[in-house]
């Protein structure tokens, strides 16, 4: 049964590869990212191949603009089955640098954001009685080194975040499901986020 599909960071890496797999199996999407370029290529993408996708500019930090995400994917497909919280940041510094800007980025896109997900498709799956959400951990979640502390935290925080919705959702018998992913090292823009220049080196 075809499935309409939010997917926020969607304009790259994790996000546009699960968007292109998903409509290649005849699901509905609807992706969201900051750049519009990129969204735009990718809705082209996807339609050429014979598939079904559209797209709304997203600020995942801002609740505002995650609420009109949920508004465009119903409207677009009349319903809201699957919400995928992956857009996320990987600024990568030690404590002593004093990043507070990155650590506050970090926490308003990978943990902020997936709450204002959270809170926007989650009145809309109930009413439904059925949907999921899928929310993008990390290994960094289940373990720590140096330089990595506030994203770890953050992941963690997905985690967490995300069991404790999962226990609230059985408990209410909302058939809304919860599934966490944690991915590994991959090969994709994430890393082009890391500002400090001593991180960055090999």
């Amino acid at each position: 049964m075809s499935k309409v599909i939010v997917i926020t960071g969607a304009s790259s890496g994790i996000g546009e590869a699960t968007a292109k797999l998903l409509a290649s199996k005849g699901n509905k999407l609807v992706l969201a990212a900051r750049r519009e370029a990129r969204l735009q290529e990718i809705v082209q993408d996807i339609t050429e191949a014979g598939g079904q996708a559209v797209y709304q500019v997203t600020d995942v930090a801002d609740l505002d603009q995650v609420k009109a995400l949920a508004d465009k994917a119903v409207s677009s497909f009349g319903r809201l089955d699957v919400w995928m919280n992956n857009a996320g940041l990987m600024p990568h510094s030690e404590f002593i640098k004093g990043r507070v800007a990155d650590w506050n980025q970090m926490i308003d896109i990978n943990l902020r954001g997936v709450l204002y997900g959270i809170d926007a498709a989650l009145p809309i799956m109930r009413q439904q009685s059925s949907g999921q959400f899928i929310n993008i951990a990390s290994v960094a979640a289940h373990a720590v080194h140096a330089g990595g502390g506030v994203y770890s935290a953050t992941k963690a925080g997905v985690w967490m975040i995300s069991e404790a919705l999962r226990q609230e959702e059985v408990a209410a018998k909302s058939h809304v499901r919860v599934t966490v992913v944690s991915p590994g090292a991959v090969d994709t823009e994430l890393v082009n986020h890391v500002t400090d220049p001593d991180t960055k080196k090999p």
